[in-house]
C-alpha cells in the first residue's frame, strides 16, 4: 500500500487549500491594510477618539476587526499545515503523519474560530463583496480542512 487510495484525495485537498488559504490571506491583508491607512488618526496633542478600538475598521461591521485578525492568522497557520503537508504526502507513512496533523488539526481550529467571526459578520450584515468573499472561503476551508485531515490519516501503517 505504497500510495494508499487517500494519497490522491489528500494531495488535491493540499492544493485547494493552498490556494484558498493564499486567497484568503491576499483578502485580509488587504483589508488590514486598508484599516490602518483609513483608521483613526491620531497626531501631537490629539485626544483618543471617545470610541476608540484597537481594532477599528472603517469597512465592515463591529465583528471585522475580529475577522481580519483571525483570518489572518489561520491563513498563516493554514500554509505552514501545508508545508508539512507536502513532507507527509512526499512519505506517505506513520513516520510522517504526526507532523502533519498536528499542523492541520491546529489549522483547522483557528479557521474554525475565524469561520465564527464570519457567520457573526453575516449577521449583522454590513460588509462589501471583499470581505464577502473571505467569508465564503473560510466557511468553505472550515470543510476542506476537516476533511484534509481525515484523507491524510489513510497514510499505510509500514515504516
Amino acid at each position: 500500500m505504497a500510495n494508499g487510495p487517500m494519497k490522491p484525495v489528500a494531495s488535491l485537498l493540499l492544493v485547494l487549500n493552498f490556494c484558498m488559504y493564499a486567497v484568503v490571506l491576499g483578502i485580509a491583508g488587504w483589508a488590514m491594510n486598508f484599516a490602518i491607512d483609513n483608521g483613526f488618526v491620531i497626531g501631537p496633542g490629539m485626544d483618543l477618539p471617545a470610541h476608540f478600538s484597537p481594532i477599528y475598521f472603517p469597512i465592515g461591521n463591529a465583528a471585522t476587526g475580529f475577522f481580519v485578525v483571525f483570518a489572518l492568522i489561520a491563513g498563516v497557520v493554514g500554509i505552514a499545515s501545508v508545508l508539512s503537508g507536502l513532507n507527509h504526502i512526499r512519505h506517505w507513512n506513520i513516520d510522517s503523519l504526526p507532523a502533519a496533523a498536528s499542523a492541520a488539526a491546529i489549522a483547522w481550529s483557528l479557521t474554525l474560530l475565524a469561520m465564527g467571526f464570519a457567520w457573526k459578520e453575516i449577521e449583522l450584515n454590513y460588509r462589501n463583496s471583499k470581505l464577502r468573499t473571505m467569508e465564503a472561503f473560510l466557511i468553505i476551508l472550515s470543510f476542506t480542512q476537516l476533511v484534509y485531515i481525515a484523507a491524510i490519516h489513510g497514510a499505510s501503517s509500514r515504516r
